[in-house]
């Protein structure tokens, strides 16, 4: 039986019982802006609130997370709760308020400029400030406060959402011992090696270990995290189980591939799909040149540049592609408030019109940066007329946008060109395989994606669609759910002996 939105909803309605269900996450999956006088609600562009929204649309129950929206205050009621979305209110928003000092420390600072890069080994140096570490110890805290309000008495499920949060399981763990708390890690885990230049490494790790359910996306990421706990903290490691045990308290580490809504990205394509080709090639200058695109927020991760230095290459490579294709980037902009993200905008643009001025000819230019914000609707389209579709990340815990682009293709057409080093690289088997560091091999990927035959790129297209609607998105929720509703009762017996 496929899993879809009613399973799910069946599922956890059975798993979890009378346990409350509450999530836990930096993003929240909807903010509230003044435009003029009027306040519109809107969904932030965000491959977590993209996974989980329509879980929690099936299951109901609470969203802790930042407040970010200008007008978020003014709709939330006296608890900061507001119900979502705003037309149906299938599940409640609880908003968490934090200082621009408490936002600077904990996201941009330790979040952003010491775990990711970390985490990410992109040969990005991590940055380490202790008044960072305790903006970001504080702001777990508070969010701590905010989901044992939610919690209330009764029993729960607390799904903590990513590297935000590293401390804040074992803050629940040890005022509530009876609920259920499980961590999904969306980014990848490094090597012992990596991680132990952190100087607050033993902080992290066991407040990590608060959690009774810990899973990453893939095996290896699992396996790195149990290695990293095995030689800095004193516990138990089970390789044959998965599992560590610190304090008399059991942590399983398990992998789940998270996973998306095909059917919802399908039904976000729009009926008039020919008549929005048309105006966007004539927004971009495009004639009837094939497109390439890559979609991502700009990130030193996303191997942006790398890729922009493949298209070059091809074209040195392979003239016979100069004025036929073009490589249409959308590029979200990401953490502007960090020099390094800034500095990656303006390498970007400088990239982009070197290698226009070398390979443009008259009005055609082969690469088109749109450094700006696009709605689901928008990307879903250009992913749909597009012929190649590229994601290069240099490392990724999965990267999500890859399988929304194979689910865009109703037609069975298009191809997908793939870094071996995202988690997704381990299920779209049937995508072009390249390692964005070597630039000849990924230029000669462009070249091989853009001379696949029709007949190729529907038995490939075929096998990947099959694969994202076997294992998606409420498959990954149902499975990982029902694996954290097995302690409950367990959590329970803990927190009336405690």
């Amino acid at each position: 039986m496929a899993w879809s939105k009613q399973r799910l909803e069946e599922t956890i309605k059975e798993r979890l019982g009378g346990s409350k269900l509450l999530i836990v996450a930096n993003r929240e999956p909807y903010i509230h802006v003044y435009e003029g006088n009027e306040i519109r609600c809107m969904r932030p562009a965000s491959g977590l609130t993209t996974a989980l929204d329509p879980v929690m649309r099936a299951c109901g129950g609470t969203w802790i997370a930042h407040g970010s929206g200008n007008a978020d205050r003014a709709v939330v009621d006296e608890f900061d709760r507001v119900g979502v979305p705003d037309e149906r209110a299938e599940y409640t928003l609880r908003r968490v308020w934090l200082t621009k000092g408490e936002e600077q420390g904990y996201y941009y600072g330790f979040s952003n400029e010491a775990l990711w890069p970390l985490c990410h080994v992109v040969y990005k140096r991590p940055q380490f400030d202790s008044e960072d570490w305790l903006q970001y110890r504080r702001v777990n805290r508070k969010f701590a406060d905010a989901v044992l309000e939610e919690v209330g008495e009764g029993p729960a499920v607390v799904f903590v959402q990513d590297y935000h949060f590293a401390l804040l399981p074992r803050m629940l763990k040890e005022a509530r011992p009876d609920i259920v708390i499980a961590q999904f890690w969306h980014i990848p885990w490094p090597n012992r090696e990596v991680f132990r230049v952190c100087p607050w490494q033993d902080e992290i790790l066991d407040g990590m270990l608060g959690n009774d359910l810990l899973a990453f996306h893939i095996q290896y990421h699992c396996n790195n995290y149990l290695d990293t706990i095995d030689r800095t903290l004193e516990a138990k490691v089970d390789m044959e189980h998965f599992a560590v045990t610190r304090g008399g308290h059991t942590t399983m580490v398990r992998p789940f591939p998270i996973s998306i809504d095909p059917e919802a990205v399908a039904s976000c394509l729009p009926s008039n799909l020919e008549e929005v080709e048309r105006r966007l090639r004539k927004t971009w200058g495009i004639k009837n040149e094939r497109i390439l695109v890559g979609v991502d927020r700009v990130d030193y991760t996303k191997g942006i540049p790398e890729r922009f230095a493949a298209v070059d290459r091809l074209l040195t490579n392979h003239p016979e592609w100069k004025a036929k294709i073009c490589f249409v980037q959308i590029g979200a902009p990401s953490r502007t408030h960090i020099p390094s993200y800034r500095q990656l905008n303006d390498d970007l643009r400088a990239q982009v019109e070197e290698i226009n001025w070398r390979h443009g000819q008259n009005s055609w230019r082969p690469i088109i940066f749109l450094n700006e914000h696009h709605n689901s609707q928008q990307i879903h389209a250009v992913n749909r007329i597009a012929t190649v579709g590229v994601v290069s990340s240099l490392h990724d815990g999965m990267n999500l946008v890859a399988k929304e682009f194979v689910a865009a293709r109703t037609d069975r057409q298009g191809v997908l060109v793939l870094s071996r080093f995202t988690g997704a690289a381990r299920e779209l088997l049937d995508a072009i395989l390249i390692n964005p560091y070597a630039i000849d091999d990924f230029a000669e990927g462009l070249h091989l994606a853009l001379s696949m035959p029709p007949e190729e790129q529907e038995l490939r297209m075929s096998r990947m669609q099959q694969q994202i609607a076997d294992n998606n998105v409420y498959r990954w929720a149902g499975m990982l759910l029902s694996e954290a509703s097995k302690l409950i009762h367990v959590q329970q017996s803990v927190g009336e002996l405690a």
